[in-house]
C-alpha cells in the first residue's frame, strides 16, 4: 500500500508541489500571521506504457473534485481539453466544506456523490489508500478503482499526465494533439507558473487568510504586484507564454474567473477587479469562450459563490454571499484577435 511519496523519479518540470482545499480548519496553516499551504502528497504518476504501475485505461481512474475549488477546475478544464470526458469520470462533491473535510452526499445541484464505492465523505478514500494517512482531504484526488487508491492529488501534476499519458484515448486526433506544455516552451511555462502560484493562485488565500496586517499587506501588494505584471505582460501578448495556449493560462485562468465574484470582497484583494484591468478581462473571456464552451462548462459560479461565503466562517460569520458581478459579461467579445496565436487543434466533439 502507498504511504504517501514520489514512486519514482520523472522528467516533468514541475515546480508547484501544493494543492486543493482542505480538511478541518485552514487556521492551522497559519503561522505568524501568515497562510501556508501543505504540501500535496500522494504524488505517483499515470503513464501511456502499459506495463507502468498506473497505465492509463479507460474506464479505470476518476477525478473527485469540487465546482468551486480552482486547484480541482484545473484538472476538469484539462479533461474536458484533452477529449477525455467519456474515458475518466468525475466525481463532484458537495458546495459547502465543513470543518470535517469535503461531503459526497449530492446535497447541491450538481453534486453527484460517491457513484463509485458509495463513500460519504472524502476522508475516506484518504483512509482506504492509507489508514494512517495524516494530511489534508483536498481535492482534486486521480483515484484508482482497480487498487481502491489515490494516484495523486497535486492538480499541477495531475494536469501534466491528462496532457500527455491519455493521448491514445483522446475523443479526436484534434485532441489527442493538443499539448499545452510543449518542451521547448516548459522553462518559461514554469518560471510563469512560479510567479503566479505564489502570489495569485495562492496569493488570494494568504490575503484572505492572513492573521495579522502585516501578513495581510504583504501578500496584498505582491498579489497586485503580479497582477500589474499579467496585465503589462498581455497588452503584447496574446497568452502568458506568448502565442501559445499553454498550462500556465489554465492555472492562472482558474483563479481569475473567481476573482471578481469571490476574492474581491471575500478575500480583500480589492485594489483591482479583473473587470478593470483591460487586457486581463479580455484574456479571461478569451480563455471562458474558447473551445466551443469546453472550459466554460466546468465553471459553475453557484458553487463557487456559496462555497467560499458559507465555508469560510471566520472569514464571513454571517454566511451570507455576494451576487454580482452579472457573468453574462463573459461572453462579450474579447478582442484579442489582434495578437498572433497559434490555432489549438480543438475540433467539435463526434
Amino acid at each position: 500500500m502507498y504511504h504517501g511519496g514520489l514512486s519514482h523519479t520523472h522528467s516533468h518540470h514541475i515546480i508547484m508541489s501544493k494543492s486543493g482545499e482542505g480538511n478541518v480548519s485552514w487556521n492551522k496553516d497559519v503561522k505568524e500571521g501568515r497562510y501556508e499551504r501543505k504540501d500535496s502528497l500522494f504524488r505517483r504518476w499515470i503513464e501511456a506504457d502499459p506495463d507502468a504501475e498506473f497505465p492509463a485505461e479507460a474506464g479505470r481512474y476518476v477525478i473527485y473534485a469540487a465546482m468551486a475549488c480552482p486547484w480541482a477546475c484545473r484538472t476538469l478544464a484539462m479533461r474536458e481539453l484533452k477529449g477525455l470526458t467519456e474515458v475518466i469520470e468525475v466525481n463532484i462533491v458537495d458546495v459547502v466544506l465543513p470543518d470535517t473535510g469535503w461531503t459526497l452526499e449530492a446535497k447541491d445541484e450538481g453534486a453527484t456523490g460517491d457513484t463509485i464505492n458509495g463513500r460519504k465523505q472524502v476522508s475516506e478514500i484518504y483512509y482506504a489508500a492509507d489508514p494512517e494517512y495524516d494530511g489534508r482531504f483536498t481535492v482534486p484526488i486521480l483515484y484508482d478503482k482497480v487498487n481502491d487508491t489515490i494516484v495523486n492529488n497535486e492538480s499541477s501534476e495531475i494536469i501534466v499526465m491528462l496532457n500527455s499519458a491519455f493521448n491514445a484515448l483522446s475523443a479526436t486526433p484534434e485532441a489527442a494533439a493538443l499539448d499545452l506544455y510543449p518542451a521547448e516552451l516548459r522553462d518559461e511555462i514554469d518560471e510563469v507558473n512560479e510567479r503566479v502560484y505564489h502570489s495569485l493562485n495562492n496569493g488570494v488565500y494568504k490575503c484572505g487568510f492572513a492573521k495579522t496586517q502585516e501578513a495581510y499587506e504583504e501578500a496584498f501588494h505582491a498579489l497586485n504586484d503580479t497582477l500589474e505584471w499579467m496585465e503589462d505582460r498581455l497588452a503584447s501578448s496574446r497568452y502568458l507564454v506568448g502565442s501559445r495556449f499553454t498550462l500556465a493560462d489554465i492555472r492562472a485562468f482558474v483563479t481569475l474567473i473567481r476573482y471578481d465574484p469571490v476574492y474581491v470582497t471575500h478575500f480583500k484583494t480589492n485594489k483591482h477587479r479583473i473587470r478593470e484591468l483591460p487586457n486581463l478581462w479580455a484574456y479571461t473571456r478569451e480563455i471562458y469562450q474558447m473551445a466551443d464552451g469546453k472550459i466554460a462548462s466546468t465553471v459553475n459560479f453557484d458553487h463557487i459563490i456559496r462555497h467560499y461565503y458559507c465555508s469560510h466562517n471566520s472569514v464571513n460569520p454571517t454566511g451570507i454571499y455576494a451576487l454580482g458581478p452579472d457573468p453574462a459579461d463573459l461572453l462579450k467579445p474579447h478582442n484579442r484577435d489582434s495578437l498572433p496565436a497559434d490555432p489549438l487543434p480543438i475540433v467539435h466533439d463526434p
